[in-house]
Order: C-alpha cells, then structure tokens, then sequence
C-alpha cells in the first residue's frame, strides 16, 4: 500500500498522455499572453485595498518595503514553479509537478487544495467584483432590489446576481477558447495598467514628504491571546509578531502576500503554450516583476498623499485622492477595481478548471471530465460543471471569512513545489531543464522556509478549516481516486499478465 500511495507518474508519460486526441488541449499561447494572465490575476484588490490596512495597522509609510519582502517571497516561488513547467509543460501546476516528484497520494493532496484554493478564490473575487459594480451603480442613481444584490438583511434572503453572472459570462468565454480569453484579458489588462499607472503619476504631484514621517513607526508589541483568530504562531509560541518598527514590515508583508496571489495559474497554462519551455518561465517572472514595482509605487504614493494613520482600510486610494479635493477619482479607482477584478476571477476559474481536467485524465476525479470540446479543444465539461457552482456559491454566500483559505492553499502549494525541485533534481538528475532554478538547494528551501512563516501568521481557524477539507480530501482518495488512477489500473494489468493478481 505504501508504494501505491507514492508511486509516481513518468514526465514522459505525462506529456505523452497530452497528445491523446480526445484529452488535447489547443497550443495557442505566447510568452506576452501569459505575462498579460499573470499581471492580470495578480492585480486586483490587494493593489486598491490591502495598502491601507497594512500601513495603517502594521507597517506605515515602511509599507512598501512589505510589498518588496512579499515580492521576493514569491519570487522564490517562482523560480522552482519556472523550472518546472518548462520540464515538465503539462496542465495542473503544482499538482503535476507533484505527482511526478512526490508520488500520486501527495498529488491528490495538493491537487486537492488548489481545488478548495482556486473555486474559493474565484467566488470570492466575483463578489467583490460586484460590490464595486453595485456602488458605481449606486453613484449613478440606479440601485437593483436587495433580494437580486445579496444585502437583503430584511427577508435573510439574498442572491447576488452580479456575482453569479460574471461567473456564468466568463465560464462561457473560457469553453469558447484559450485564444479568446487570451484576447479579452489583454484589452482589460490594459484598462486597469492604465488605471493604475493615471493613480501612480497623478499622486505623485500631492505627496507632501512630511506624511512620510516616520517612515518606519516605533514598534508597538500586539498582545497575547487565545482566540482562534489569532495567528497559529502566537497561539503556539505565546508570542505574535509587532506591529510598526521593522518587525512590523514582515508582519505586513503576511497581509499584502494577498496581493500576489494567482501568479502560481500561470503555470498551469503550460500545456497550451506554443513554447512552455521558454515561455512559461518569462510569463512567470515577468509578471512577478511587473506587479511588484506597480505595488510599491502605489504604497509610495498613497502614504505620501495622506498620513498612513488616517488611511482608508476599506478605499485607501480613492480616499486619498478624495483628501486632495479631486473625488472625481474615486470613481475612475473603483472602475478600476472592477475591471481588475474580471480578469482575476477569469483566471483563477481558468486555473480550476486545468487542475481539474489533469486529476480526471489522470483517474484521480471521473474520466467523464477529462474529454476536450471537438471544436475549441477546451476541457468544457469541467469548466461548465465548476462554473455553475461557483456562480451558485457566489450568489449566495459572501465568504469573507473564508477568504484566507485561499492564501493558505497558494502557499502550502509553493512548499510543495519548492520541495519537489529538489527531489526531481536527485532522481532525474538527467531530465532537460530549459529553465534551472539557481543555487538549488538553497532557493527552494529558502521557499519553503519563507512560506510557513506567512503560514503561521494565518488565524488558527484558518488552519482548522484548511484541514477539515484535506480530511474530506483523504476520504475521496480512499474510496475512489486510489482504486481508479492510471496508474492504479496499470499496476493491476500488470499483475494480471504475470498472474499474480489476488
């Protein structure tokens, strides 16, 4: 049994297996496409609201250093995640990689996180998208009944229909086909670059160097305490990490980690990259890189135009620019929003729906869902099935709690990976990297080592719901995924021919 669960799935098989007609995925996507899905799903949010809440409880001006630490946090990432989708260019990400490294029982873990990571993430994404739609609504005069917008506290009944149709809208586009969603991502790309770029050099002009005193507040130690919402590390140690002072902008940097989550998607694109070995690691880091210096020229400017004590934690941006007497911007920041926000949530859905398809080609979910549309060569039945779900779940729940549950899979995903890099080093010392990882091994556990330091800076409950659901996971496994994997039912054939089947 030890070695069902730990046998692994040859990288050559696992490319073979993506030329198989009815599981072949549509080869369409350059290097530019995927720097454009990258800067896409990374920013959202975070750029317009995680600035405020960091700078004003944790970090102040020094806040943009945070973004630098969770930058480089990622960007540790992202160079084991580089090295291997160029060798390994198949869908699935982190699930893939794993499967041909650790063995199929830590694969389905992982696959199964990025399941719980991606689904949530794209919920959650789509009902802030609609709340940013809902007040420019409001802004404008036109306000849709509170039974169809979620907020109906009256009945207790509500269904965001905003949500749900975004879901619904861009699932569609996703079946139609990647070049498609390639093409609508670039135009709404460029709208919030630009967008972000208008903030950046307009701000620039009302920044008074006096907000930026101090630039690195005094430290203020954060009391102990017992509540699961505290940090696991402050529950386990009795001790959690200070707010201000340098201290302060590691803690911040847990906050804005936010931020950078989904740039992990690009790797599972691969499989549809005319060159993943040269492409994907250039869309990686390239998109790494550009969103980095975005967000710390808008940490720069946002504490430089209103005292980091008097931030907005909800609208940092907007009520900056409001502090200046220009409210006009407000609007054009909440635009913005929305539109950052589409892309992030076609993303993440692409994202879900390649996880899925790879664990069902491979047995692990029903074969059903491993079959590509004949005309567009789109894995449709899972994206159809997820996007259904999800639009439903978005409708109905505002899962604001459950939205660190995200963060946490993102990083025990680059554990995984990290931990993978140096594994397949030691057993497939001769596979073809067109991308290598540098200083292995110290990059990957420096990787590691970095991503369970934001991990335990998560809330206790966080960790009890992330392993409720990998309970669940266990279970799926045991009772189906372990008996019907390929790799399963080859070891039985094998076992037949030689007769020495039980």
């Amino acid at each position: 049994m030890s070695n069902a669960l730990f046998r692994t799935k040859n990288i050559e098989q696992s490319i073979r297996d993506t030329e198989e007609p009815e599981h072949a995925l549509r080869k369409s996507l350059s290097a530019l496409d995927l720097t454009v899905f990258g800067v896409g799903v990374i920013i959202g949010t975070g750029i317009f609201v995680l600035t405020g809440t960091a700078a004003k409880n944790t970090a102040g001006p020094a806040v943009s250093l945070s973004f630098v630490v969770a930058g480089v946090v990622c960007a540790l990432a992202a160079l084991c995640y580089a090295e291997f989708a160029s060798t390994v260019p198949v869908a699935g990400s982190a699930y893939t990689f794993s499967y041909a490294s650790l063995g199929e029982f830590p694969a389905w873990i992982i696959g199964w996180d990025l399941v719980l990571e991606l689904a949530l993430g794209t919920a959650v994404v789509a009902v802030g998208w609609s709340g940013y739609i809902h007040s420019l609504l409001d802004n404008a005069g036109w306000h849709l009944p509170a039974y169809l917008s979620g907020r109906d506290g009256a009945s207790g009944f509500g269904f965001d229909i905003l949500a749900a149709l975004l879901v619904l809208v861009l699932t569609a586009i996703l079946v139609v086909g990647m070049k498609l969603s390639a093409r609508v991502t670039t135009v709404v790309v460029a709208v919030k670059v630009a967008v972000v770029l208008v903030v950046i050099i307009a701000g620039a002009f009302f920044i008074k160097s006096g907000n930026y005193d101090p630039f690195i507040p005094k430290q203020q130690p954060v009391p102990a305490g017992g509540s699961l919402k505290a940090p696991l590390i402050q529950l386990m140690f009795g001790w959690a990490p200070s707010n201000f002072g340098v201290m302060g902008i590691f803690t911040a940097a847990s906050v804005v980690f936010f931020a950078f989550i989904g740039f992990d998607v690009v790797a599972t694109a691969a499989e549809e990259t005319r060159n993943p070995q040269r492409d994907v690691p250039r869309g990686i880091l390239g998109s790494l890189i550009i969103c980095t210096a975005l967000y710390v020229a808008v940490a720069i400017v946002v504490t430089g135009m209103e005292k980091y004590s008097s931030l907005s934690v909800d609208a940092p941006l907007a009520d900056a620019f409001k502090s200046t007497g220009h409210p006009w911007f407000a609007g054009l920041i909440s635009f913005g929003a929305a539109i950052g926000l589409t892309t992030v949530c076609m993303i993440l859905l692409l994202g879900q729906s390649r996880v899925f398809f790879a664990m069902s080609r491979d047995g692990l979910l029903p074969r059903f869902f491993s079959h590509t549309h004949p005309r567009f060569r789109t894995p449709y039945r899972p994206t159809i099935l997820l996007g259904v779900v999800i639009a439903i779940v978005a409708g109905f729940t505002s899962l604001s709690e459950l939205a660190e549950l995200v963060n946490i899979g993102t990083l025990f995903a680059f554990v995984v990976v990290a931990i993978s890099v140096i594994i397949l080093r030691r057993t497939r010392p001769d596979l073809h990297r067109a991308f290598r990882t540098p200083l292995v091994p110290v990059v990957p556990v420096l990787s590691v080592l970095a991503s369970l330091w934001l991990m335990l800076n998560l809330p206790a409950e966080t960790w009890l719901r992330f392993a409720v659901w990998m309970a669940i996971g266990f279970v799926v496994y045991f009772l189906y995924s372990r008996s019907h994997s390929r790799l399963a039912q080859a070891d039985q054939a094998a076992r037949q021919a030689t007769g020495n089947n039980p």
